[in-house]
């Protein structure tokens, strides 16, 4: 099932009346009431004047790792650039959902550098580069708290200005392009003005609202990939783990076996048994508790919030009790929010798709390259991923890539907004691929470059030169091989 945004502008939805059954704002303390239940299925919104907070060339909404690569990446091209993040602090998944580990390498050698490289030299304090760099995709973990320092700190140099714990709630749009977004202060409605949108939100919000096409879920069932708590542990005497390492075979087995009879909830049985066996320290995020449903509907995001929070304690207990070493073991911490992998994906010029991620599909307007396997965790909250399976047919062959093409993050509707991130166009089974940290923030290096000399030129970012670009991408340390020469 997909689903498609229909995207009112700002001003169609101020003049919009509203139908039958609907009150207008003024008379709600006359409402009526059913039992305990307040009728009120619209409200009438009166014409207003919003204030305009700041403009900018270039707006970008969602703080998370994409957001601050393209940002940052348009900034040092010459554009002045806003930064709009709801949550208090930038980072996105890396520094508040503890997902803290970032991937490079194709297996034989690393292949995404660019803004991500810069992010690991400026972070070296707080980046760990893994000892057995690059055989896996998998290559440097950091501290959530001290990149969140870095990120305000390579912005600042940047000369980006950021906004955080600013909610954008709607796209205003007149003549075909985005104009402003409205957001949401603490002295009221507000409005950002620019050039060029980029929508860095994840959930695609900004595009959708603006009325680009997009897909939901898998074609099956439409759900979307499962979700995850991360969580860190202190504690744990490592050593008394190891002495009796016999034991961890019992206690997993314990836990399947209580799972399985509804008494204990879900997990991802490859981490659990390697948590179980070999103890990680506060520093490091376990990555064990899924919960699935739908992440644009608030009310059940927060019961899955509360849920995950709850399975995490459930773990701990019965560790604490049954498996030794575990005995003084208590949560360290807890991810702010949960890890979402895939919600909204915006309708693009092109479509990453799962045979261009395993045939490791080479494209003519590539920004980057991506190598991490077709990786679906369970969207029935299972906590199955297909990565526990490590089957050859879903990831691209060791030593080699695909290309992430601009193509992805431009739509055919409205020319000065792009996506980057997990909202960009690909389907299902790609998404699963090209939603890692590292690759999303190749998306906002391409995008933000992109933008910067769009603007520069006076053309759309769809007519910038793909070859300029990807020279001055080059310059800039991204790695580009393989490059097709026919045109976008």
């Amino acid at each position: 099932m997909s689903k498609h945004g229909s995207g009112l502008s700002c001003f169609s939805r101020r003049n919009f009346l509203a139908s039958a059954g609907s009150v207008p704002f003024a008379a709600m303390a006359g409402c009526t009431t059913v039992g305990n239940t307040v009728s009120h299925s619209e409200i009438v919104i009166p014409h207003q004047k919003v204030k305009v907070l700041a403009e900018a060339d270039v707006v970008v909404c969602g703080g998370g790792t994409a957001g601050i690569s393209a940002a940052y990446c348009a900034a040092r091209h010459g554009a002045k650039v806003i930064l709009l993040e709801r949550w208090p602090s930038l980072g996105g998944m890396a520094t508040n959902a503890l997902v803290n580990i970032w991937h490079t390498s194709d297996r034989e050698k690393q292949v995404i550098f660019g803004f991500v490289q810069e992010a690991v030299d400026r972070g070296s304090r707080f980046v760990h580069r893994m000892a057995d760099f690059p055989k896996r995709p998998e290559t440097h973990e950091f501290d959530s708290t001290g990149m969140r320092v870095v990120f305000d700190m390579m912005l600042k140099d940047a000369g980006v200005r950021v906004f955080c714990n600013l909610t954008a709630v709607e796209s205003v749009v007149t003549d075909g392009c985005v104009q402003a977004l409205l957001v949401d202060t603490k002295t009221g409605r507000k409005a950002i003005r620019g050039k060029i949108f980029i929508d860095a939100t994840g959930d695609g919000d900004i595009a959708a609202n603006a009325g680009v096409r997009f897909d939901f879920g898998r074609a099956a069932d439409g759900r979307v990939q499962g979700m995850t708590m991360m969580f860190r542990l202190q504690g744990l005497d490592a050593a008394r783990v190891k002495a009796h390492a016999g034991e961890a075979a019992r206690v997993f087995g314990l836990m399947k076996k209580l799972r399985d009879e509804g008494k204990f909830p879900q997990f991802l049985e490859m981490a659990a048994r390697s948590y179980l066996s070999s103890p990680r320290d506060s520093g490091v995020s376990y990555n064990m508790c899924p919960v699935a449903g739908n992440p644009l509907d608030e009310e059940e995001l927060t019961r899955l919030s509360a849920l995950g929070r709850e399975q995490v304690y459930q773990y701990v207990d019965l560790w604490r009790k049954e498996m030794p070493g575990f005995e003084n073991t208590d949560v360290n911490q807890m991810g702010f929010g949960l890890g979402i992998r895939e919600s909204r994906r915006i309708h693009g010029l092109k479509t990453l798709d799962g045979q261009m991620v395993v045939k490791a599909v080479k494209q003519p307007d590539t920004i980057g390259h991506g190598f991490w396997m077709i990786d679906i965790h369970d969207p029935k909250g299972t906590g199955h991923t297909t990565w526990s399976d490590q089957k050859a047919e879903m990831m691209p062959p060791k030593g080699d890539s695909y290309h992430i093409p601009l193509g992805m993050c431009l739509n055919n509707q409205i020319p000065n907004l792009a996506v980057v991130g997990r909202c960009a166009s690909s389907t299902h089974e790609a998404h699963a691929s090209v939603r890692l940290q590292s690759h999303c923030m190749v998306m906002g290096q391409g995008v933000g470059t992109c933008a910067a000399m769009a603007l520069s030129e006076g053309v759309s970012m769809a007519k910038v030169n793909i070859r300029d670009l990807q020279s001055k991408l080059r310059k800039d340390g991204v790695y580009l091989e393989n490059v097709l020469q026919e045109g976008i």
